[in-house]
This record gives C-alpha cells, structure tokens and sequence, in this order.
C-alpha cells in the first residue's frame, strides 16, 4: 500500500507546492524576513498547523525552497568532457547567486541567528551534503570517461568559493574570462594531486 504523503502528485506534492510558490512570492516581494509561518500560510491557503508540522519552522522553509530553487536551475551538467562541464556550473552558479535570494542559503549558514534550530541545521546539513554528492557524481562521470580525478572541494575551494566570495563582498561579477581562469585552475589541482598508495 502506497502512503498518501509519500505519493508523487498527490495532497502532500501540492501542499509543499503552493508553500513554496508561497514562500518565492514573499521572497521576491519584501525578502528573506518577510518569509514567516503566518505570512506563508495567508498566502498559500494552508493551515499554519500543516506548515510547522511538515517544516517545523519559516527558516526551514526558506531553505526546501533554496533547494527547489537549486535543483532548477543549477542541476549538474552533462557535456561530455570536465571542462566544459565546469564552465556550464560556474556559469550557472555565478547568474544563480547573483538573482534575489540568491544568497540565502550562505546567510543561512554565515548568519544563523534566531532562526538556527536543530531542524535548520540539520536541513541545512542535508542539502549541503546532497549538493556535495551532486558535484561528485558528476566528476565521477569524468572519471569514467578517462578525465582526471577531482573531489567535490576542489570544486568548492576552486569554483564556487570565489563567485559566492565576490557576491558577498560586492566585488565586480564573474566574466566568461575568469570563469574559463577558475576552471583551469580547478583541473590544474588533479595534475598536482599525488597519487594515493
């Protein structure tokens, strides 16, 4: 027997949707602060009760919707060679970061404050660990395809540390120059990497 919660499409599937739709709508509007149980569930015509059951608080919410956010629009590419495969996630991290609410889930992390409970934490410690896995997977597949060995914090460290430091501190943007710069240079740390016993 198939549980009703768990069924694609069905009252849950909607029910996070329209939260969500909720929440972006909020977030567009006045921002991260405006994002609140009874500001969501006005808006969403869900019951604040189902809300704090299922998300149990506003910064949770804040973050699943990061998460949707992330997995439209930045999903891993698939070119068929690492290099180009790098230069689409960097473009495409650079526009994501630098769109509204872009920076939320950093904030979240930088700047937990009042809303920084278990459950946060630990979502937050969920989606960091599914987004590690992702990038993963998809220098695995390089591997696969006889391409040089990368860990997923090369990435960070190499790529994505530098678009979100520049967005955070208000330094100029990331061009297609220095983006083709942060990729070589990830692929130049497999070239130096000693090798494993």
């Amino acid at each position: 027997m198939i549980d009703k919660q768990q069924r694609p499409g069905g009252r849950s599937a909607r029910t996070r949707e329209a939260v969500l739709a909720a929440a972006a709508q909020l977030m567009h509007e006045s921002g991260e602060e405006a994002i609140t149980i009874p500001a969501v569930a006005e808006r969403s015509g869900v019951h604040p009760t189902t809300i704090y059951r299922r998300w149990g608080s506003a910064a949770v919410v804040l973050l699943d919707l990061q998460t949707a956010r992330l997995s439209r629009s930045a999903a891993m590419p698939d070119t068929g060679t690492l290099r180009a495969d790098l230069l689409a996630y960097g473009t495409t991290a650079a526009t994501d970061i630098a769109a509204p609410g872009g920076l939320a889930l950093v904030r979240a992390a930088l700047e937990p404050g009042a809303r920084d409970t278990p459950a946060v934490r630990t979502r937050r410690a969920e989606v960091l660990a599914q987004r590690a896995a992702e990038i993963q997977e998809m220098l695995d597949r390089a591997v696969e395809r006889g391409e040089p060995a990368l860990d997923y914090r090369d990435v960070i460290d190499g790529l994505l540390a530098p678009i979100y430091l520049r967005q955070i501190l208000q330094v100029d943007g990331i061009d297609d120059a220095h983006l083709v710069h942060l990729v070589d240079r990830v692929l130049a740390t497999a070239a130096v990497r000693p090798v494993e016993p």
